[in-house]
């Protein structure tokens, strides 16, 4: 389809089934995209590219219905339907696939959606602070629940194969190549590069353990904050990737690892480990940990490869070539730092009911890029219940035994050891009021070679009681503890042993932590 077909579509009155006064386009380097009142059509650009092939009507036409089916998963009020560009070059006319005589000549394709504001996409509200902490934590259940949804792949599925995956990290080096040759930025494309097939090869064995079992699904594919956008004060996924099922068939993990990257690019670091610590208290995928770096680097040049594709085909616009290049510059930069190695320890936060122990260390995680696994919400994965489950009647006996607790403490402890295995530092949230219970992840880090800070938390009586009761009557949180189990609990801590005390900061949770003045400096791996 010629771009003139685009231009005569925006100057030619009554194209359109609904009354429009203006139109305009929005230019991608796949696509044309029509905003038509509170209408959008999305054309398909006639390229043929090593990851697409719009080259034929047919092929276009095509692309609309995969389009418009995998989107309808996540997005189904937005994606309306294909519609065909009938008419000539010169009269064109716009209608519904379904409405189609056949035989009619039709000259391209599109997809029909419904308009949003361009401001409520996730990268706007970032790029302007408005992104917010519940919008992270809404997001985080949708991409769960989205994940746990879609068809896995089957071992008939061609798709999300090991050497595939590392073949498609290989393919956003040659453009990126191309943009930064002879400049500083080549010695670090270089080491990226290096890096990434070095440990595409570690990660072969995970990679296809996981594939085999289920963890690889039809997912999103191109999941960046451009492709997020805020309805009714919820974030919805859309446009998919739909042109190259290799790029959507993919681990859950390889699809998170793109928002991922992109708040971190939008500044948002904090936001992002929120992000990851709330899906993986709805997955409890923690053995996926030791690709989050391979897949975060990935997702990062996958970028830049875009980028590099705009600054190829801007040339002789000058202005429009050098945003292209500042862009490709700062995704391999991300990518750099993405990769490198982190300092790993083991942070144990121990404290009765109320203390404070998640909502306190919320900050620390988000800051110190921290993994935090928490007890309440493990004991129950155990029991095959939600996080907000309610526990007294869907097991018989309860999950509060003393046969629960110890399972839920050697899964604590088997995740802690994932996580650092993984090369992440992990907080585990649990009371760990005896020492018996706190002595195994002490032993666990010392066998690792990891440091252990012990956090213990605590506040007057008084204030427990009152935030266990508002907690108890507001509902929203995994823990069922009451007043009655806090008594309890606070008949049956043990004091700290003098070993524990040496790594251990005593905290008053009374009022709200400032964990920069509380903590040792060589407790902390600040990150800019």
């Amino acid at each position: 389809m010629p771009a003139s077909l685009i231009t005569q579509l925006q100057r030619t009155p009554g194209v359109f089934a609904h009354d429009v006064a203006q139109i305009s386009c929005i230019e991608t380097h796949i696509s044309w995209v029509l905003l038509a009142g509170a209408h959008v059509y999305k054309f398909k650009k006639p390229l043929t590219l090593d990851f697409l092939d719009y080259s034929t009507p047919a092929l276009r036409r095509q692309a609309c219905e995969e389009e418009l089916r995998i989107n309808r998963r996540t997005a189904p009020d937005l994606y309306l339907e294909v519609v065909a560009v009938t008419g000539s070059l010169q009269a064109p006319h716009v209608v519904p696939e379904h409405d189609l005589v056949l035989g009619t000549p039709v000259l391209d394709w599109a997809v029909h959606m419904c308009r949003f504001a361009q401001e409520d996409l996730l990268s706007h509200l970032a790029q302007r602070g408005a992104l917010l902490p519940t919008h992270i934590d809404a997001l985080a259940q949708r991409l769960a629940v989205f994940h746990g949804s879609v068809a896995v792949a089957s071992p008939l599925i061609p798709w999300g194969q090991p050497a595939a995956m590392r073949q498609a990290v290989a393919h956003n080096f040659p453009d990126v190549q191309a943009v930064v040759a002879g400049s500083e930025m080549a010695a670090t494309l270089q080491a990226v590069q290096r890096w990434s097939v070095r440990q595409g090869a570690i990660l072969m064995p995970l990679m296809q353990r996981r594939r085999a079992q289920g963890w690889v699904r039809e997912c999103h594919g191109d999941l960046h904050l451009n492709n997020l956008v805020l309805i009714d004060g919820v974030p919805q996924l859309f446009d998919a990737i739909e042109f190259n099922p290799a790029l959507r068939w993919t681990d859950v993990l390889a699809d998170l690892a793109f928002v991922l990257m992109d708040l971190h690019a939008h500044d948002g670091m904090d936001l992002a480990w929120r992000l990851l610590n709330r899906y993986l208290e709805h997955t409890g995928d923690y053995d996926a940990l030791s690709l989050l770096p391979y897949y975060q680097c990935y997702r990062a040049m996958v970028r830049a490869k875009v980028a590099a594709l705009r600054w190829a085909q801007s040339q002789g616009q000058p202005q429009a070539q050098a945003a292209a290049q500042q862009e490709v510059a700062r995704y391999l930069q991300l990518a750099a730092q993405l990769s490198a190695p982190r300092a790993t320890a083991l942070w144990l936060v121990t404290g009765v009911s109320g203390s404070g122990k998640s909502s306190q260390t919320q900050a620390l995680i988000e800051w110190q890029r921290i993994v935090r696994v928490k007890a309440d919400v493990e004991r129950k994965r155990l029991y095959a219940l939600a996080p907000l489950a309610q526990s007294a009647d869907a097991v018989p006996g309860g999950i509060y035994t003393a046969e629960a607790s110890q399972r839920t403490y050697a899964r604590l402890r088997d995740v802690a050891r994932a996580v650092l295995t993984a090369g992440l530092p992990v907080l585990v949230d649990a009371t760990c009021l005896k020492v018996a219970q706190r002595q195994p992840f002490m032993a666990l880090a010392q066998a690792l070679g990891v440091p252990c800070h012990i956090l213990a938390l605590d506040a007057p009586v008084d204030v427990l009681r009152q935030r266990v009761l508002q907690r108890a009557s507001s509902g929203g949180d995994p823990s069922e503890a009451n007043v009655a189990v806090l008594e309890m609990q606070l008949q049956a801590r043990e004091p700290l042993t003098d070993a524990e005390r040496v790594c251990a900061v005593q905290v008053d949770t009374t009022w709200p932590v400032d964990w920069g003045k509380l903590l040792p400096g060589e407790w902390l791996n600040t990150c800019d």
